[in-house]
């Protein structure tokens, strides 16, 4: 579940763009006998904490009694959706290696496995990169 900040006037924009006057247009050519013209009968006003401890329950009811591994004992934490969105705003990336050795160790290993391949392939003896 991805959250896309759209606004109105990003959705018009949009439309403009492909030369759609509104969404129902994209489906236009869709029988009408096909669409689906009623409400989907699907609880209403819940939150996201809430959905994901629905489907929890609703999962228990099908396996039990199993571990799992996955996560290394971080796997049973929640975290929304929208931190997604935000750490992935380029004000929030910087060129700088991130404080934590451990969290850095990725960054650092693919940033000198880029350079060393880009300097075999071209032949130069050094190669810079960022993120």
């Amino acid at each position: 579940m991805r959250y896309l900040p759209k606004s109105p006037a990003d959705r018009e924009e949009m439309l403009a763009e492909i030369g759609v006057a509104s969404i129902d247009d994209l489906f236009s050519t869709i029988p009408a006998e096909y669409r689906l013209t009623r409400d989907l009968d699907v609880p209403r006003q819940h939150g996201e904490q809430e959905v994901i401890e629905h489907f929890k329950a609703f999962a228990e009811k099908n396996a039990t009694g199993y571990a799992s591994f996955l996560g290394a004992g971080a796997y049973r934490h929640y975290r929304p959706v929208m931190i997604d969105t935000v750490v992935t705003r380029g004000e929030f990336l910087t060129s700088y290696t991130p404080y934590q050795p451990e969290n850095a160790q990725g960054t650092l290993q693919a940033l000198f496995e880029f350079q060393t391949i880009i300097c075999e392939l071209m032949g130069m003896e050094i190669a810079d990169a960022a993120l």
